[in-house]
């Protein structure tokens, strides 16, 4: 079984991940910012993966930012550590998924050169933040993208998403993107039983 377990812990956040990537997408995701857990159950349960998050501690007091990246880089150490040397592993994956008027698509390539990219424009300037209550500050674009960013670079995925039209609303915006994150690195993860070794023409991925 590819799992693990990853603790991260600093003077601002304490954060544990445990994580089976050959799961049946069972959850339990107590980051301390609502819209970030739900859309990491969305993601848990879509890509199958078993998935633990608890953050014992967080610099609340002060506001999301560091808690909300620090997940990010404990649940890209938790992929990484698990899929080991990725023998086997499709390793490049892709997926659409709809909410409403919204589809987001992402495609990921595990090549162990962290890369994240969105179409950040029409994000910016459209896209309406999510009040969370333990703060009263608002979930927005920059920690969607400190997420993302965070977790691409920890687990070393090339992750680029695309989403058309941008919902006013932060919700309908994110939810299809976890979704069709979760759909697309489950099909990445997955071994290739016609693959011997590790899937890249170097004979390697860092």
């Amino acid at each position: 079984m590819r799992e693990t377990v990853k603790t991260r812990k600093t003077t601002e956040t304490d954060i544990t991940v445990k994580l089976n990537v050959d799961g049946s997408g069972t959850y339990a995701v107590d980051t301390g910012i609502g819209l970030l857990n739900h859309m990491l159950e969305l993601f848990s349960f879509w890509g199958h993966f078993d998935l633990d998050i608890l953050v014992k501690r967080g610099d609340f007091n002060i506001d999301i930012h560091h808690t909300n990246e620090d997940v990010g880089i404990v649940l890209g150490q938790a992929f990484k550590e698990a899929l080991g040397d990725k023998k086997g592993i499709n390793r490049i994956g892709s997926a659409s998924a709809p909410m409403e008027e919204v589809t987001a698509t992402v495609a990921v390539d595990i090549s162990g050169r962290g890369h994240f990219k969105i179409n950040e424009a029409e994000f910016k300037h459209t896209t309406r933040g999510v009040t969370e209550n333990i703060t009263e500050a608002k979930y927005e674009f920059q920690d969607v993208k400190h997420f993302f960013e965070s977790f691409a670079k920890h687990l070393g995925m090339n992750l680029n998403i695309k989403v058309e039209p941008i919902s006013p609303d932060l919700h309908t915006t994110l939810e299809p993107v976890f979704k069709a994150l979760g759909i697309a690195l489950d099909a990445a993860t997955q071994i290739d039983p016609r693959r011997k070794g590790i899937p890249s023409t170097k004979g390697v991925i860092d």
